[in-house]
């Protein structure tokens, strides 16, 4: 069985050392200096993801494709695998509903695992389980985060994934569901405060429910990034003024980039919940880095290996294929889990009356 993975990025490079335990994997970058990283995981291609043709006639010299690329990428690289009729798992976050290709990808009897990932990802996997074990949610909310442990004035953060997908987060509308309708929301409109355990941040309402918005009943359904303290105040400020505006985003990003890289070990928490009457069932997740692989790395591409295995491991129907699938069924629900954990991640479910 030989694998392709797209991106040779952090997280393309924890895919490699997961997966490469037991399949000959194989990596695909337009970077030079990123494939040298990854030399040690797998065998390196340079490979331009955007020559469509390209992406095609080398997807189908493989038996299996990960997309693990940027997520301006994502959609053009599932339809590359469709025309290549290869299955694939994808872990980009595209800004294009990747539901629209599902009648595509069924006619190719192609199966495409997308948002397999941390969150969407796991946070679809648990909410999706939820709400097939309760039915119809009155109140569901996922809290998520990747932070650095350390965070440092002016903007208390740090770049643990693309910058481009970071500052797309705080321009891209988001979607919730609210009042049972759902309805679309600044990202940057309200920022609240959030304590989860012995942690205090800032949130905003952020565009990744996804898939979940069709998939799952809910009255009140929505996803909230959590960040330290003080940096979302200035990311409101610089979007009012234009900053973040397609024409000026490579200025900013000379500018605000290296504020946001500095030494500091990162961690990802997340907790996903349902409130319905006097009851709350919750999941906490919590990660730290190690083996050389920043925490978000490990929280992302440890999923993306883990549906992976899922998906050669067992039979789909041709179609793209959401993350809550491997929520709704409750053998593939605990086989996540089971692995999430063997992976050393912390992950906890609890129980109680309110």
């Amino acid at each position: 069985m030989e694998i392709l993975i797209l991106g040779a990025g952090d997280v393309g490079r924890l895919i490699a050392f997961d997966l490469s335990k037991n399949y000959e994997v194989f990596i695909g970058d337009i970077n030079e200096k990123r494939l040298k990283l990854a030399e040690g995981f797998g065998a390196t291609i340079q490979l331009d993801a955007s020559k469509f043709e390209q992406l095609v006639e080398t997807m189908r010299k493989f038996d299996f494709i990960i997309g693990a690329l940027p997520g301006r990428f994502g959609f053009t690289t599932l339809k590359a695998a469709i025309k290549a009729k290869k299955d694939m798992v994808d872990v980009s976050f595209m800004p294009e509903d990747p539901l629209r290709l599902d009648e595509d990808a069924k006619k190719a009897g192609v199966r495409i695992a997308v948002d397999a990932g941390f969150a969407p990802g796991l946070s679809n996997i648990l909410m999706s389980y939820i709400a097939s074990q309760f039915g119809k949610l009155d109140e569901g909310v996922i809290n998520v985060g990747g932070l650095p442990k350390n965070p440092k004035a002016p903007l208390y953060y740090k770049v643990v994934f693309s910058p481009y997908d970071l500052i797309e987060e705080y321009t891209r509308p988001a979607r919730i569901i609210k009042d049972g309708r759902l309805v679309t929301v600044d990202p940057l409109e309200e920022i609240k405060e959030v304590k989860i355990r012995n942690f205090e941040f800032e949130s905003f309402v952020s565009d990744g429910l996804r898939t979940l918005l069709t998939t799952i009943e809910a009255d009140n359904l929505y996803e909230n990034t959590l960040r330290w303290k003080g940096h979302l105040e200035r990311m409101k400020v610089l979007k009012e003024l234009g900053f973040f505006r397609k024409e000026n985003l490579d200025f900013t990003m000379k500018v605000i980039l290296p504020l946001m890289q500095f030494e500091s070990e990162d961690f990802s928490i997340m907790e996903v919940y349902r409130r319905s009457g006097d009851q709350e069932i919750k999941y906490f997740m919590y990660d730290e880095a190690r083996e050389g692989f920043t925490s978000m790395a490990r929280s992302t591409g440890y999923i993306t290996a883990i549906i992976s295995r899922i998906m050669l491991k067992y039979e789909f129907e041709a179609g793209i294929i959401p993350p809550e699938l491997f929520g709704m069924e409750e053998e593939l629900f605990k086989y996540v889990v089971k692995e999430v954990k063997k992976r050393n991640i912390t992950l906890e479910e609890c129980y109680k009356d309110l």
